[in-house]
């Protein structure tokens, strides 16, 4: 699935349509999130580090 169909896809899970005139820039958006992150998922950590079970500031 390419990001536009996946953003037409998710836009009706959630019901938020998007318009027309807005649908290309959404899709620019959604991209750069997926490149920005991947390079955070790609990231690596070390086997000690263990995830929060809550997030406490």
């Amino acid at each position: 699935m390419n990001t536009s169909e996946f953003v037409e896809v998710m836009s009706e899970v959630v019901g938020l349509p998007i318009p027309a005139e807005y649908r290309e820039s959404v899709v620019t958006n959604v991209e750069r999130i997926q490149t920005v992150a991947q390079s955070v998922l790609e990231f690596p950590l070390p086997e000690e580090i263990e995830a929060a079970p809550v997030f406490e500031p």
